[in-house]
């Protein structure tokens, strides 16, 4: 990276021992964790191989392949590769520090990622650091080995001169890369992120790694993680440590990245590993690999000692909450939603929240259900810890695969005592909606709706100021704008004969249901008139509440369930 503010890696490759007459190697088109074909070979430039000191023949064959005429001889290859989009799921350089997520930097001779590599980092000038879940190779300085290319490409770089704090969990080092300034204070985060940690190693029983490298770059705006084999790499807002909520969201992210260490990484679906960097790779179980990991983040926070019960159980009220009241929630199941991952998570449009729930939300909630079943049919002796633990000892420690979707349920039957296939068909496969007070007695707690009972109108349309124009950005599917005709992208103009410069949003409290409001809009230039029938708010609101009359055995399952582990 000679020349860092033109946001160019310049990559070069050694190859030797491959006999046939052409080699092809090819990049990726996507990265493990992170579901949508991003086609990283778009930003390859300056292609040549050189065998001997002399060009070679080299031709592109299909988008991300390129084959050389080797003759069977030894070759170089070099590429440059483009790098300048902030995110955790590709690579970025400028003139403060570079950052390399493998997939979208490393290519790969086609049939031969079971190759292992040696990677020599030559920072700019000035810059002194890298750090990577690689192993270093004794003696050579920025020298790294990776076993084979999924190892390699799975292991991103920080390199510049960010901050290098340490900390130990359970005698394994972990390396915390620290890049832009922020207001964090170093000894209480690490004393903090160690917490967090230590309480996830408590599920699994043991640490799958002989060290841990966190990336974390402190950002004017970002947000965001994605999970690696033994590293992760974090995006913060650079004042969210200042605030509790930002400080507790941090926190919050470092754990559901950490937990990916075991449930994803090791613990995984079969179609998960290994890789076809080539195309999507389908599974109906991401709401298990993201979902439960999105609920083992608050649990792992609260039994850390940073949420108390009742901000705990709020967070999941809130979960339910926002999951019921999406339409996309009954148009989509949580297996729906893993397999269309590829073209709905990172896709979304106007229209997605009538037709898609992430597997995030929907996946969180049924891992909180499946861990309270388990509870209750074991009288609190076991939970989803138990069940998550037996299926990695026996998955990816024994049988060193992942797992079919039928063996996953039954690996819940196994800890539940009875056959969960119900709750499968219902609640993964199905739309239904649970009886979550059901699940919650168990320990004590009652959801309840405060919106029931009450009888309020609901527009049912986002709306955003654009250019100082009120527009309207989405419409709730059945709702009353819905059914009175209103689009997205149409500006409201008036109501009720008075102009509107406002979110129209704020008005409607101050009608009954069943009123016709009058709506001006402009729909491509064309001005409009819409009656619109405003309809009763069928919305819940959920809160979480712990009995009061809570008897001994709840009150035992609760603290079983939210406390840390032993």
């Amino acid at each position: 990276m000679p020349e860092p503010h033109t946001h160019y890696f310049e990559v070069e490759m050694r190859l030797s021992g491959f006999k046939n007459k052409n080699l092809d190697l090819k990049m990726p088109t996507w990265a493990p964790g992170s579901y949508l074909i991003r086609e990283f070979s778009k930003n390859v430039e300056a292609f040549e191989a050189l065998s001997g000191g002399s060009k070679i023949p080299a031709t592109k064959i299909n988008k991300n392949t390129w084959r050389i005429a080797n003759k069977g001889k030894d070759l170089t290859v070099r590429y440059k590769v483009y790098a300048f989009e902030v995110s955790v799921r590709t690579s970025f350089v400028d003139a403060s520090h570079g950052y390399i997520n493998g997939t979208s930097v490393f290519m790969y001779p086609e049939g031969h990622k079971d190759l292992g590599s040696t990677v020599t980092i030559v920072p700019f000038k000035g810059w002194t650091k890298v750090s990577t879940g690689l192993s270093s190779v004794a003696g050579k300085e920025f020298t790294y080995q990776a076993p084979d290319y999924d190892v390699l490409a799975d292991s991103p770089f920080e390199i510049g001169n960010h901050e290098i704090f340490t900390f130990e969990t359970n005698g394994v080092p972990h390396e915390v890369a620290m890049y832009g300034d922020a207001n964090y204070d170093p000894k209480r985060l690490m004393a903090d992120m160690k917490k967090v940690t230590e309480e996830a190693v408590k599920v699994f029983g043991e640490l799958p790694v002989k060290r841990y490298v966190f990336i974390v770059q402190n950002l004017h705006n970002g947000g965001g993680g994605l999970e690696h084999l033994n590293s992760t790499t974090l995006q913060a807002t650079r004042t969210t440590y200042g605030t509790e909520r930002g400080y507790k969201g941090f926190l919050n992210l470092v754990a559901h990245e950490y937990f990916h260490l075991w449930n994803v990484k090791r613990l995984r679906p079969i179609a998960l590993g290994p890789f076809n960097y080539d195309a999507e790779n389908y599974t109906n179980m991401l709401w298990v690999s993201e979902g439960f990991t999105s609920y083992y983040a608050d649990l792992l926070v609260k039994r850390s000692g940073f949420t108390a019960d009742e901000e705990f159980l709020d967070d999941m009220a809130s979960g339910i909450t926002s999951a019921e009241n999406s339409p996309g929630n009954k148009a989509m199941s949580a297996a729906e939603s893993s397999f269309n991952a590829w073209i709905k998570q990172y896709r979304p449009d106007e229209n997605s929240y009538n037709t898609f729930l992430s597997y995030y939300s929907k996946g969180a909630i049924l891992g909180m259900l499946l861990d309270l079943e388990i509870r209750k049919a074991t009288n609190g002796s076991k939970g989803l810890d138990e069940a998550m633990d037996a299926l990695y000892d026996e998955y990816y420690k024994k049988k060193k695969r992942g797992y079919t979707d039928k063996e996953f349920q039954e690996g819940m039957e196994k800890f539940a005592g009875h056959s969960l296939d119900s709750f499968f068909q219902k609640y993964a496969y199905g739309v239904e909606t649970p009886d979550y007070n059901a699940y919650f007695a168990t320990v004590g707690v009652e959801l309840v709706d405060v919106n029931k009972g009450t009888n309020n109108p609901l527009l049912g349309a986002g709306i955003s100021m654009a250019s100082g124009k009120p527009v309207v950005t989405s419409v709730t599917r059945n709702g009353s704008a819905w059914q009175g005709g209103l689009n997205v992208q149409d500006e409201i103009i008036g109501m009720n004969g008075y102009r509107v410069t406002d979110d129209l949003n704020k008005s409607i409290p101050a009608y009954e249901v069943g009123d016709v409001i009058e709506l001006v809009i402009s729909r491509s230039g064309q001005l409009m008139i819409l009656p619109i029938k405003l309809l009763k708010n069928e919305t819940v609101k959920y809160e979480a509440k712990i009995l009061p009359y809570a008897t001994d055995s709840q009150k035992k399952q609760l603290r079983a369930w939210l406390d840390a582990k032993k």
